[in-house]
């Protein structure tokens, strides 16, 4: 399962990450004009090597300065996070966006896109656009990443750093719908990660702001990781990996204890004069082992993630 980390822009950063335990290290280019940056070349060198892939936001969409970036820094994944939406919740006309990741996919097939999906905080969901969303840009992108609408986002256009949970049960809806992985994000903290991820089962699970150092009055630091929380959550998101082990083992039981339980039903049938009770308890193990081979599939695909 995907560990992710984000606005991480100093090789040392980088390395306490890895040290941590970290799948996923992500950095952010601020400028279109000032998108060279060296220091956050060198964080992508320092995944060089190891399992550890590394992504690049970039906080513009020219598509000229864009294949810059990827030519200089040569992430393994690009990551996009427009709001998608106006300030009101209403979808927009994302087009260009979607010509945008279009682009980059055909010209950079080695590198893979992240593409983050608005998701409005918890109990206010009503009719937000996200599924919408999301089946336009799933035929190209290679993850999605949720994250948190609030209508007034800390930066403007962009989705992220709220710092607030997304509403969960939309999440879930995302996942359960999905052809491609989903990393959930949006306020996880090392103190809520592993109930959410044990709600929703994404494919992954990402920290930016409540990995952060605080100032002196308690808010985050923009930039700078607290690598005692970063620890933290890296460790229970991997306590999620290990219960649903256990998990897994469980439900492979159930499922063959079904099975044997149904081929039982099946053999005792009269050869005539089947009683509809006899179908229905056929028809109702037939139904027990779909819901829960299905959910031994989900779970191995996020432990095998």
């Amino acid at each position: 399962m995907i560990v992710q980390i984000y606005e991480i822009q100093t090789p040392r950063e980088a390395e306490q990450c890895i040290d941590a335990g970290v799948d996923h290290i992500g950095s952010v280019i601020l400028s279109e004009s000032d998108w060279h940056q060296p220091e956050i070349h060198d964080v992508i060198s320092v995944s060089d090597g190891t399992p550890v892939k590394n992504s690049i936001i970039p906080l513009f969409q020219d598509i000229d300065t864009i294949s810059r970036v990827i030519d200089y820094y040569n992430p393994d994944f690009i990551h996009f996070c427009e709001t998608l939406t106006d300030d009101h919740g209403k979808k927009i006309d994302f087009g260009q966006l979607i010509d945008l990741q279009s682009e980059v996919k055909e010209k950079f097939p080695g590198v893979g896109i992240i593409r983050s999906i608005p998701i409005p905080s918890e109990k206010t969901a009503l009719d937000f656009p996200s599924l919408l969303i999301a089946n336009k840009f799933e035929p190209i992108s290679d993850y999605f990443l949720t994250d948190t609408w609030l209508g007034n986002d800390p930066v403007k256009g962009f989705i992220g750093i709220t710092g607030k949970l997304c509403d969960r049960n939309t999440a879930k809806q995302l996942v359960n719908q999905s052809r491609i992985p989903v990393i959930l994000a949006g306020g996880l903290s090392p103190e809520n990660v592993y109930k959410a991820v044990m709600d929703v089962y994404p494919s992954g699970a990402d920290s930016c702001t409540l990995t952060n150092a605080v100032d002196e009055r308690g808010c985050p630091v923009r930039f700078k990781k607290d690598f005692r929380r970063v620890r933290r959550f890296v460790e229970e998101v991997r306590r999620v990996q290990q219960d649903l082990m256990q998990k897994k083992t469980i439900l492979i039981r159930e499922i063959e204890e079904l099975k044997e339980s149904l081929r039982d039903r099946e053999a005792a049938l009269p050869a005539h004069s089947i009683r509809p009770h006899q179908i229905l308890v056929i028809e109702e193990l037939e139904e027990k082992i779909t819901q829960k081979e299905e959910m031994l599939q989900r779970i191995s695909t996020m432990i095998a993630c």
